[in-house]
């Protein structure tokens, strides 16, 4: 799925952050030490995508999830030391609340739980990947692994920062993520990548 700050050629499904944010000040807010347009925007075409499929795992909802932490970050009166790792946990507070209001309300309505969409996309450069198989094995492992693999493959953060988000040490998000990726190597039947971004 594709993030685009131009409205107009916005695909249903995408997400209009842009929409909802403030207006800035650029020199006002930038010694106030609040993130500007700029770096916002930045983030938004690096991390959007990967935070849909990070919500993904606790809530449909998934985009607006995101969108309301994008517009909670630009609202911040100082930007984060790590607004990367900032996003992150605010997603998955967000979309582990948003999925509780989900399940209350499917409880009440008797109706069933509405299916996500496609966690993977097939890429017609290559046929690596079963695209419908990858997302059988990783929504199958366990949550606290699948969240750390998604994070750390698809959202880029390093093995710190997700144990910021997770509120836990970054040895066991280590110990957790290689645990992940030996059951994903033999569900799948190829080598994953195991290569780590630096902590």
């Amino acid at each position: 799925m594709s993030e685009t700050r131009n409205n107009g050629d916005r695909k249903p499904g995408t997400i209009a952050v842009h929409r909802c944010l403030p207006q800035w000040n650029e020199d006002t807010d930038r010694r106030a030490g609040r993130m500007d347009s700029d770096q916002l925007g930045h983030l938004i075409d690096r991390h959007a995508s990967a935070l849909v499929l990070f919500a993904r795992q606790w809530c449909v909802e998934a985009e607006d999830v995101v969108q309301d932490a994008f517009v909670g970050l630009a609202g911040l009166r100082k930007t984060p030391d790590h607004p990367e790792a900032w996003l992150f946990r605010a997603v998955r507070n967000g979309a582990i609340n948003a999925g509780k209001a989900g399940q209350r309300r499917r409880r009440h309505e008797a109706k069933a739980a509405s299916t996500p969409e496609e966690w993977f996309e097939a890429d017609p450069t290559t046929s690596l990947l079963d695209p419908d198989a990858a997302q059988v094995a990783l929504s199958a492992l366990p949550i606290d692994q699948r969240e750390i693999v998604v994070a750390h493959l698809w959202g880029g953060l390093t093995f710190n920062q997700i144990a910021h988000v997770t509120g836990s040490s970054s040895s066991g998000v280590h110990r957790l993520y290689h645990a992940a990726l030996s059951v994903l190597r033999q569900r799948l039947g190829i080598p994953c990548p195991t290569k780590s971004r630096p902590t």
